[in-house]
């Protein structure tokens, strides 16, 4: 049995595009299904009774190299959906934040990131973090820097955790969907001590059933933190 909480989950949402082709639909119409169930997914975590982060994989440094259109359509929805969602954060009591490269977004999509965070900020019920431009490698590399700049010389691990973008509780648990079993680059440093689940299930038939059944199994597994 799993000797800790389970309070901060992470999630790579794989899938979109292929569960929209296997259907004949453009990709785009896969990635308007998968921000639905982000919202169903946020809404599972915030009433769970121990989890206090759900950070989610939305857009990594990688995913520039798509097609043009593809990448737009993203920009666009990801505005509307922090839109449509303002209320229900609210009302649901969640706190919004982003983490990674925020610059290479259109200054509007920039502002609406800053004003949602702004909004949201003291909602304690729970935080959903979307990853956005958002690399591992690169979010601990400018946390060495930032040490460095401000005249550290030797550096912790406590000194690194502290300047990450994500200064929360380890990953307590990490879920990959769409069969892929790898993390791609995402919180590196976080995941050290993960429980990690992969799912074949493509994002957009993603459920909160399964993620209660993947959280019953976490619950299962003995964490030892490299002890016996």
């Amino acid at each position: 049995m799993s000797n800790t909480p389970l309070r901060h989950l992470a999630v790579i949402m794989d899938g979109n595009g292929r569960w929209a082709e296997q259907r004949g639909l453009k990709r785009t119409r896969g990635h308007e299904k998968g921000a639905e169930v982000i919202r169903d997914i946020t809404a599972y975590c915030a009433k769970h009774p121990t989890i206090e982060t759900a950070t989610f994989y939305a857009f990594s440094t990688e995913n520039w190299k798509r097609p043009k259109i593809e990448v737009e359509f993203l920009m666009k929805m990801l505005d509307r959906h922090l839109k449509e969602e303002l209320s229900s954060y609210q009302e649901q009591g969640i706190a919004f934040r982003a983490i990674g490269d925020l610059n290479a977004f259109s200054k509007t999509l920039q502002q609406r990131i800053l004003d949602t965070q702004e909004q949201t900020k003291n909602n304690t019920n729970l935080t959903q973090i979307l990853a956005l431009n958002y690399g591992g490698r690169a979010e601990i590399a400018s946390a060495v820097n930032s040490l460095i700049a401000n005249g550290k010389n030797i550096l912790t691990e406590e000194d690194i955790s502290s300047a990450l973008q994500t200064p929360y509780a380890d990953i307590d648990l990490l879920v990959r969907t769409s069969g892929e079993q790898r993390i791609s680059n995402f919180l590196l440093w976080q995941l050290s001590y993960s429980e990690l689940y992969f799912s074949s299930t493509f994002w957009p038939d993603f459920t909160a059933n399964e993620l209660d059944t993947i959280i019953q199994n976490y619950h299962q597994r003995a964490r030892r933190f490299g002890g016996l």
